[in-house]
Parts: C-alpha cells; structure tokens; sequence
C-alpha cells in the first residue's frame, strides 16, 4: 500500500511539472513570435516606434492564438464516429 502511495504521489508530481513545463514552453514561443514580428514590422517600415510595433504584433499574435483555440474547441466539440 506505501507503495502504491509513493508512486502515485511521484506520477502527480511529474504530471504537474510538464504542466508547468509546457505552459513554460508556450509562453516563450509567443515571446519569439512578437520579437519576430517586431523585427519585421520595424525592418519594413523604420518610421514605427518600438512602442507601436509592439503593441500590433501582441494584437496579432493573439488573434491568432484566439483563433487557433476556438477551431479546437469546434473541432473538439463534435463527437466522435465509431
């Protein structure tokens, strides 16, 4: 029964760090893609502030990111077939 406790009680603890592991992950990932966007936007056009460029991308990036999670719940909604 001790047994079966620790390794219960390691399994919560590995699930909660790949939690935290990939939330991690994906808040980096956006961090790249506004820097990449801001790298762009301000290379085309160098008469956009810092400020400007910024604050389009995080609109941007969230957009897609909204957009990307509600087709996932769409597709996820539906049942399905056996």
């Amino acid at each position: 029964m001790i047994a079966l406790g620790v390794v219960m009680l390691t399994g919560a603890q590995a699930i909660a760090a790949d939690a935290v592991s990939q939330s991690t992950m994906k808040r980096r990932q956006l961090i790249v893609q506004v820097s990449n966007c801001m790298k762009k936007r301000m290379s085309a056009n160098r008469e956009i502030s810092y400020n400007a460029a910024s604050k389009v991308c995080k609109d941007q990036v969230n957009n897609q990111t909204s957009n990307s999670v509600s087709v996932a719940l769409v597709a996820s909604a539906s049942p399905a077939k056996p």
